[in-house]
């Protein structure tokens, strides 16, 4: 690699520490960019913007133009795993995700997959590839087995992921069969967003959080494990980066046994503790809180300052504890990248 085309946050994910940290944010192509929601309101649904790969790459690449992050991260969403496994999906207004039919109430076998629906978040991937900057590093992603699961099961999202918790602990054979078919198409789908052109991955487990430990290390370690092991099969130099969301005093677990690249830290997650308590070498991705971002000032400031610094004797890559939220002023995402990148 050419010093012209180094990538930073690559290079964290690889164990390298940078002089300042590297920046990205979780749903950072999203609802707070005005440019975002003037092309939603033309081109329609969710589900339309992700499948139309030329709108899909304008998304990927808007919060770059504006706030020139180290990261990109492909613009899609979780469930095309669900939608290309067999299920309906649609994105209510108000709403959020339904799939049909629930998997509370059908079998997996009667689903007939569709995995064509992957083909135009490949394009898509290829498209925002070719008009990146060389030293931007792309993140593909997916969701993990648990977390897309429990969409699967219940037809949308819930509060305390129930339905998903019953089936798991009463008919753990049929679930562990649901678990299994997401792990093989969850490789199959990230192998191909590596061969279209993402130098890393990310896994979303979203509620891992709501696991009784001997169920997190069935469904949230054992799976994860089971996609890092396929994609290293495939792709041995292509980082992983693990977020577990809610795991806290499992995290040290998790990392050790899903051997994830880099750990997401969500906001709950003291930074203090996470550099006492993980790995010394192992690169650490977060952790402000999204309501931090949206307050701004000194709140803001402070706030990014203490992660900075809790991190600054490892690898560490500057991001949110959760996704941004729509009503994040634009000058507070400023505010945030002249801390960082002051640091």
């Amino acid at each position: 690699m050419t010093h012209a085309h180094f990538k930073p946050l690559l290079a964290v994910l690889r164990g390298e520490r940078q002089p300042r940290p590297p920046l990205w944010l979780m749903r950072q192509a999203g609802r707070y960019l005005p440019e975002y929601r003037a092309l939603r309101a033309e081109k329609g649904g969710f589900l339309d913007l992700v499948y139309d790969s030329e709108a899909a790459a304008e998304v990927t690449l808007q919060p770059l133009r504006r706030f020139a992050f180290d990261g990109s991260i492909l613009f899609s969403d979780i469930l095309i795993v669900p939608h290309a496994l067999g299920q309906h999906l649609e994105f209510r207004v108000g709403e959020g995700p339904h799939l049909s039919p629930r998997l509370a109430d059908a079998a997996l076998e009667d689903l007939a997959p569709v995995l064509e629906r992957f083909d135009p978040v490949y394009d898509t991937v290829r498209r925002v590839k070719a008009q990146l900057t060389p030293g931007t590093t792309f993140l593909g992603f997916a969701g993990s087995p648990w977390t897309v699961a429990t969409y699967m099961v219940n037809g949308e999202g819930s509060r305390d992921q129930a339905a998903a918790r019953r089936m798991a602990y009463g008919d753990p054979v049929r679930f562990g069969a649901l678990i299994d078919a997401i792990v093989t198409t969850s490789i199959d789908y990230l192998s191909g967003q590596i061969a279209a052109g993402v130098d890393a991955v990310q896994l979303f487990d979203s509620w891992a959080g709501s696991l009784s430990p001997a169920q997190f290390d069935d469904w949230v370690i054992a799976p994860n494990r089971a996609i890092i092991d396929g994609l290293r099969a495939r792709h041995p130099d292509v980082p992983i980066i693990g977020f577990p969301k809610g795991a806290g005093g499992k995290l040290a677990a998790y990392a050790a046994g899903t051997g994830v690249d880099a750990i997401g830290l969500d906001e709950t997650v003291d930074p203090d503790w996470a550099a006492r308590e993980l790995p010394a070498d192992l690169p650490v991705q977060g952790n402000l809180d999204p309501l931090a971002l949206i307050v701004g000032g000194s709140q803001l400031e402070s706030a990014a300052r203490s992660i900075i610094s809790a991190f600054e004797g490892r690898p560490h890559i500057f991001n949110l504890g959760h996704g941004i939220l729509p009503d994040t002023p634009i000058a507070h995402v400023e505010q945030l990248v002249a801390i960082v990148r002051g640091a």
